[in-house]
């Protein structure tokens, strides 16, 4: 039996511009084996989309929560979403 692939839309609130999230969420996904991307939004947070294995989502999950030193992470709003597989890799876009 295959692993359970999931997809999740994350919404990251608080001190999150600005001091390495994106670079952290990007090494984050990528020693998890996920795809997507992370990208600044213009309101101050940061949009987050992954799909990959449902243990490594949880573990990424828990890594942004946390987030880098610099960071404060205050609120995640979550979208489970279906996984589509149309990301070959995680980036960070502008």
């Amino acid at each position: 039996m295959g692993a359970r692939l999931v997809a999740r839309r994350y919404l990251v609130q608080g001190m999150v511009q600005g001091v390495g999230f994106r670079y952290f969420t990007e090494h984050a996904a990528r020693r998890s084996r996920l795809h997507g991307f992370v990208r600044n939004l213009d309101d101050g947070r940061v949009e987050v989309v992954v799909e990959g294995d449902a243990a490594a989502v949880a573990r990424f999950e828990q890594a942004i929560r946390n987030g880098p030193p610099l960071a404060r992470v205050d609120r995640i709003e979550i979208e489970s979403r279906d996984p589509a597989g149309r990301f070959s890799r995680f980036e960070i876009r502008a």
